[in-house]
């Protein structure tokens, strides 16, 4: 007889600032998460990121998303963007608001492992 209410595998593609990656990998091991690591590179800024690959079951999703929330934190930097109407290319520091996480929640329909 199968399981009529069959616990659904996920997988968590988080997206992290490097200065953020080694404090949400530890917070995630330490709860008993298995965390892959990717180096990425973010498109806009061109700054080091870390795409953490997180496989659980659905139960524990809340508890994986709550060590994310309090391990990765967002931070003001500023960039130097030229002021258009000056005569010259006066660069003028403007503030930007980067870090946190991105996550997307996958649902796993097969996993193998060979």
């Amino acid at each position: 007889m199968q399981d009529q209410n069959p616990k659904r595998s996920l997988l968590i593609l988080a997206i992290v600032q490097a200065q953020d990656m080694e404090s949400a990998q530890e917070v995630l091991n330490s709860q008993g998460f298995v965390v892959t690591n990717l180096p990425s590179v973010g498109g806009f800024l061109g700054r080091k990121n870390a795409t953490l690959l997180i496989g659980l079951d659905e139960s524990r999703m809340q508890m994986a998303l709550n060590s994310l929330h309090e391990s990765c934190r967002q931070r003001v930097e500023y960039i130097a963007v030229p002021l258009e109407s000056a005569p010259l290319p006066l660069p003028t520091p403007t503030p930007i608001t980067i870090g946190g996480a991105t996550i997307f929640t996958l649902e796993i329909e097969h996993c193998e492992v060979i």
